[in-house]
């Protein structure tokens, strides 16, 4: 029999009176007007979610069981301002993510669970350093998979007008979840985001991509390590990951090297030069394209395209590179080699935008002026580099923008 809710959060009107919260669809920043914010407004907000629930297929008691003390959390609005892949430096992020503790525990599970892992890498062709790299960075290798009630997290974030849309589906497919019994209501816990288990899912993730790792009848992200290997490799792969191909390395480029190459497959990097990091040889097929997240003061890095497919479990390069660095440090790789470029400042939040602002106007930049960094502004500043005879590094920093304020 499923539970009732342990806690339940409670939102004061003054609070949600007050925010004017900015995120749209795409993960841009854009106003959103003040919620209703009585309980009786929230109630609405949840009896509104009946036609489309009942349409899917869930209960009336599956419903009512669910929503049962559910209201808003203002801890889980703070949070949609805090997230660190965004306001840390690169830097800071990875040695947060390849902490000593982490790195001891991974290997720990990689004792435990070799046999899965192996598995997992046999049939999903992920390797499980990127699979080890996922569950380390998501939950600490299973320590800690959140405590907070999803359906409480998601009815937040869709009520409150965060990505409403987005929440909104997902909070109908955890209500699905529930339905078919996959989980009962006291276990499903997970962040203030609404991912769960183990690995993180997402509800719409978990009825798409969970699989049963361990052969008995049953999709458990939450409790069984086998099932969550398994499904965030199935995850993976149906994102378009490509065996035998790696998510890239460290490089060191040589001396005098031109900024201008990008993309280009192996063979051709090694012919103008760039070698691996830790002495190994390059691969003997495949592309890669030269990413430098500190600019050309900072460490270099070929990626390839199932780096991009790292980034469709989190879209930021932050997460992209802990997961991937975390892994290889777990099976013993060595450290990020070349020095970060700790002592230039980086860009405030403000000057992130006016320099989007200003990218946009030169029509180099599509995207929501933001603050957030990510690989579009990145390409902007290249190409803009390029224009201006400057080392395309792609790197945002004070000396792109002051070279910004004087171009009309």
């Amino acid at each position: 029999m499923r539970q009732p809710l342990s806690v339940v959060r409670r939102l004061s009107g003054a609070l949600l009176l007050g925010l004017s919260l900015t995120v749209g669809a795409g993960g841009g920043v854009a106003p959103v007007q003040a919620q209703e914010t009585s309980q009786a407004g929230f109630q609405r907000f949840v009896q509104g979610l009946w036609p489309a629930a009942q349409a899917r297929g869930v209960s009336r008691a599956t419903f009512e069981e669910a929503f049962r003390g559910v209201e808003p959390d203002a801890k889980i609005i703070a949070l949609t301002k805090k997230q660190s892949e965004f306001v840390r430096p690169i830097w800071d992020y990875i040695k947060g993510a390849i902490s000593a503790q982490r790195l001891k525990r991974g290997q720990e599970m990689v004792g435990e669970w070799s046999k899965t892992l192996a598995a997992v890498e046999r049939t999903y062709g992920v390797p499980r350093s990127v699979v080890l790299g996922v569950w380390g960075m998501e939950t600490n290798f299973g320590s800690f998979t959140g405590s907070i009630y999803t359906v409480q997290a998601l009815s937040t974030l869709a009520y409150t007008g965060y990505r409403s849309e987005f929440f909104r589906e997902e909070l109908l497919t955890a209500l699905q979840i529930l339905e078919d019994d996959h989980i009962d209501r006291s276990k499903m816990l997970g962040s203030w985001a609404g991912a769960m288990g183990q690995t993180q899912f997402m509800p719409s993730s978990f009825m798409k991509y969970a699989v049963d790792g361990n052969k008995d009848g049953v999709r458990d992200i939450w409790s069984s390590v086998p099932d969550a290997l398994a499904s965030t490799a199935n995850y993976l792969r149906q994102h378009g990951w490509e065996p035998g191909l790696p998510w890239g390395f460290e490089v060191a480029l040589p001396r005098g090297f031109d900024y201008r190459h990008l993309r280009q497959d192996f063979a051709r990097w090694q012919a103008v030069g760039v070698r691996r990091a830790d002495g190994k040889a390059m691969p003997r097929s495949g592309e890669a394209t030269l990413f430098l997240p500190g600019g050309a003061n900072g460490p270099a890095f070929l990626v390839t395209r199932n780096y991009d497919v790292i980034k469709a479990y989190n879209s930021s390069d932050a997460y992209a590179m802990g997961v991937a660095h975390l892994g290889d440090r777990v099976l013993g790789g060595q450290p990020i080699q070349r020095a970060w470029p700790k002592d230039q400042p980086l860009l405030s939040k403000d000057h992130s935008q006016e320099l989007q602002e200003r990218l946009a106007r030169l029509g180099l930049y599509e995207g929501d002026s933001d603050g957030k960094l990510g690989s579009k502004t990145r390409e902007a500043v290249r190409n803009f580099q390029l224009r201006r005879g400057l080392i395309p590094d792609g790197y945002a920093d004070y000396a792109v923008l002051r070279e910004l304020r004087t171009t009309r």
